[in-house]
C-alpha cells in the first residue's frame, strides 16, 4: 500500500491498528502544513485516517480533518475505534487543544477550515464555510500543544481499580508554549463508553531542573502482564509501569 510522502512530508508518523478480525487496517496520516499553506492539493489523502482493505490492498478515506492524528485504540465498550490528534499552532499558548475522539465512518473534523468543532480559523485560504457546517467537535479536550501521540485503552492493565476503565495517553509535550505542556503519561477514565471525568497523571518527571527534557513520551501500550509501558524517544528506552508490590 503506498501512502502519502514525498520530498514534503510534514507529519511523517504513522499509527497503524488492525480490526478485530484482522480484516482491514486503519492508518493515521497527518496534514502536510500547520493549517493549510502549502496549498490544499499537498494534502490529498493527509490529515485523515484511512482505510486498508487487507484482500484487495484498496485504501479509502475513512474520517478527515484531522491535522495531526498519532495513537489509535479500540473502545472496548463500544467498539468504536478512537485516535489521539495533535491540533495546530500559532494562535497562542492556549489554542488548539490536542485532543481524542471517536472515529466516524466519513465525518469531517474541521482541519484546516476550523478547530474544535466550528471555531474558524481565519487563516485558512480559501475558506470553506460549508465543510465548516460539517465539522464535528472532538469528544475530549487533552491540553494545548501537549502533543498527544500515544493512545491505550486500559482493557487488561493490572494496575488496581482507579485505572481499570479508561485511557492512558502519552503527551510528548509542546515545544512553542512559553510554559511547558505535556511531557508526561495521563490516564482519562471512562463510564459508559465515554470520557467522565479530568485526566490523572501516571508518569512523570521528565523535565529537569534546568528546563531540559530528560525523555519524551510516545506511544502507550499495555503488556501481557498488564503493565504500562511508555516508549520514550529522548530517552531512548520502553518504561514499563506496573503496581507497586505487583498487586
Amino acid at each position: 500500500v503506498d501512502l502519502p510522502a514525498g520530498d514534503l512530508n510534514h507529519h511523517w508518523t504513522k499509527d497503524v491498528i488492525a480490526t478485530p478480525d484482522g480484516r482491514k487496517l486503519y492508518v493515521t496520516v497527518g496534514s502536510n502544513s500547520n493549517v493549510g499553506e502549502n496549498g490544499i492539493a499537498a494534502e490529498k489523502n493527509r490529515a485523515a485516517v484511512l482505510e486498508v482493505d487487507r484482500s484487495t490492498r484498496r485504501t479509502r478515506v475513512f474520517a478527515s480533518g484531522l491535522r495531526n492524528p498519532n495513537g489509535l485504540s479500540w473502545n472496548p465498550e463500544t467498539g468504536e475505534l478512537w485516535v489521539a490528534v495533535n491540533e495546530r499552532d500559532e494562535i497562542g499558548d492556549d489554542l488548539v487543544p490536542d485532543y481524542m475522539t471517536s472515529v466516524r465512518d466519513g465525518a469531517f473534523y474541521g482541519w484546516p477550515y476550523s478547530y474544535y468543532g466550528q471555531n474558524v480559523d481565519e487563516r485558512a485560504k480559501p475558506q470553506r464555510p460549508d465543510l465548516v457546517a460539517t465539522a464535528i467537535k472532538p469528544d475530549y479536550a487533552l491540553g494545548s500543544h501537549t502533543a498527544s501521540l500515544g493512545l491505550t485503552f486500559s482493557k487488561g492493565a493490572r494496575l488496581g481499580p482507579a485505572y481499570g476503565n479508561g485511557a492512558f495517553v502519552g503527551q510528548h509535550g509542546s515545544w512553542n508554549r512559553s510554559v511547558y505542556s505535556g511531557y508526561k503519561v495521563i490516564f482519562v477514565p471512562f463510564h459508559g463508553g465515554q470520557p467522565s471525568g479530568p485526566p490523572k497523571d501516571v508518569l512523570t518527571g521528565f523535565i529537569g531542573r534546568n528546563g531540559e527534557a530528560m525523555g519524551r513520551p510516545v506511544g502507550v501500550a499495555i503488556d501481557r502482564t498488564g503493565a504500562l509501558l511508555v516508549a520514550d524517544d529522548v530517552g531512548n528506552i520502553i518504561w514499563r509501569v506496573r503496581r507497586a508490590n505487583g498487586r
